[in-house]
């Protein structure tokens, strides 16, 4: 008898991911991604005011950032880093938006001593 492997049809692939409803009037439970560890989606900020990132969610807009292999291979390396070094298996995805969470505190609280704008001080031409 011949193994044949089920592949999912054009309805699965290209199925819509929400119920037609605009992303604020979709419930919790409908961004949420299941997941033991974090089923219901991140507070925006946290204890003391700090911000927070989305965390593991389902998300609803996407952006694309263009990296140097330099950035990309430090990125995994941090991302590695926090496997072996503590535990945490993090994608690059919710790496980056820890990260960019971070920054955004940081010029919130800080302004210009902030170190984002330091940064792009620094970089101006």
């Amino acid at each position: 008898m011949p193994r044949r492997v089920s592949l999912p049809q054009a309805d699965d692939l290209f199925r819509p991911t929400h119920d037609g409803e605009p992303p604020a009037r979709r419930s919790a439970a409908v961004r949420a991604v299941p997941d033991t560890a974090a089923t219901e989606p991140a507070p925006t900020t946290e204890a003391g005011g700090r911000r927070a990132a989305s965390g593991r969610v389902k998300h609803d807009e996407k952006m694309t950032v263009y990296v140097t292999s330099e950035e990309l291979l430090a990125l995994e390396h941090a991302r590695l880093s926090l496997r072996a070094g503590h535990s945490l298996g993090v994608d690059r995805g919710r790496l980056v938006r820890e990260a960019v969470s971070l920054v955004l505190h940081d010029l919130e609280e800080n302004g210009e001593d902030s170190m984002l704008v330091r940064r792009l001080r620094e970089d101006r031409p």
